[in-house]
């Protein structure tokens, strides 16, 4: 049967999104939040709710969870090729995820993971999380390849949560932007949400989540520019979509814009970005740790090809 839960509007979530402020309230993914909108099962004062309608302050709400569906993704143990281990200590493990890999299970993803990989490897992660993504601290595209730290221990993963949230985690990354971006280096201090008309995507949107990216110049070509990006925050497609917003999407970003024949010219499947450098003050030593990576080898022959024509 059905579970019926009843509340009043939190203060805070007043004027959010049905399945944004779903999300928050009953700890579900957004999608999930959206399906039973969908279903007609949020109510606010009786009227029934769609999942892009805003929260009113002082309404009580009814929503209406379906039986729990045995859909939590599960964890499939799963060598990945390519993936190296640049740091590993009891408290954490350092990766260096190659492009085409999730960080965790998901609904609808069925390649690799590095949760899986680490499981396969006989790697143990902390048990804190959703099942799925255990000891996930921060995320990277599927498509972006480079640096992240998995939480081994519980005190790893409470202490490095913290510091994402917190900021005080360095962050940076290389990517090859279309034309050049002026100035040549500086702030983008725009707030991103859901992509008004694409669900699948996100753009910089007035009620979006702040969200500051810095960058700086490394390279000029005629057709691109190498860029070293710092992140501030750390939200969803953060880097694609501000750079994106300035005009100058992703060298092989398709979906934020990118020119095809450019991205064909040099040979690239998916987005030029590189999380190449991560450093945090470590869980258990309380010393700073910092890692690096090189270029894989799609990004490092794309580039090659956009030196080449600069000669």
């Amino acid at each position: 049967m059905a579970e019926l839960r009843t509340f009043p509007v939190p203060d805070r979530l007043a004027g959010e999104r049905v399945d944004a402020a779903l999300a928050k309230m009953l700890g579900i993914s957004r999608t999930r939040a959206a399906e039973i909108a969908a279903t007609g099962g949020v109510r606010l004062d009786g009227a029934v709710l769609g999942k892009s309608d805003r929260l009113l302050p002082g309404g009580w709400l009814e929503v209406e969870l379906p039986d729990e569906r045995d859909d939590t993704p599960a964890v499939v143990a799963e060598p990945v090729p390519g993936m190296r281990i640049v740091h590993d200590d009891d408290d954490v493990v350092v990766i260096d995820k190659p492009v085409g890999v999730a960080a965790h299970p998901s609904p609808g993803w069925t390649g690799p993971t590095v949760v899986g990989a680490l499981v396969a490897a006989g790697y143990r992660i902390s048990t804190s999380g959703a099942a799925e993504r255990q000891g996930i601290v921060h995320r990277l595209d599927v498509g972006t390849s480079g640096l992240m730290v998995v939480a081994k221990s519980e005190h790893a993963y409470t202490v490095l949560k913290r510091a994402f949230k917190e900021r005080t985690v360095e962050k940076v990354y290389h990517a090859l932007a279309q034309g050049h971006p002026e100035p040549t280096s500086g702030t983008i201090d725009a707030p991103i949400g859901r992509h008004p008309s694409a669900d699948y995507k996100f753009a910089v949107t007035s009620d979006g989540k702040p969200s500051v990216t810095h960058y700086e110049l490394l390279e000029m070509f005629p057709s691109a520019s190498l860029v070293e990006v710092h992140l501030e925050t750390g939200r969803t497609h953060q880097i694609r979509v501000h750079f994106s917003a300035l005009r100058h999407p992703l060298v092989g970003d398709l979906t934020y814009g990118a020119d095809p024949r450019l991205a064909a010219r040099v040979g690239l499947e998916r987005q030029w970005l590189h999380a190449m450098r991560l450093g945090f003050e470590h869980p258990g030593t309380g010393e700073w740790l910092e890692v690096t990576s090189e270029y894989p080898d799609d990004l490092a022959s794309a580039l090659e090809v956009v030196r080449d024509g600069a000669r």
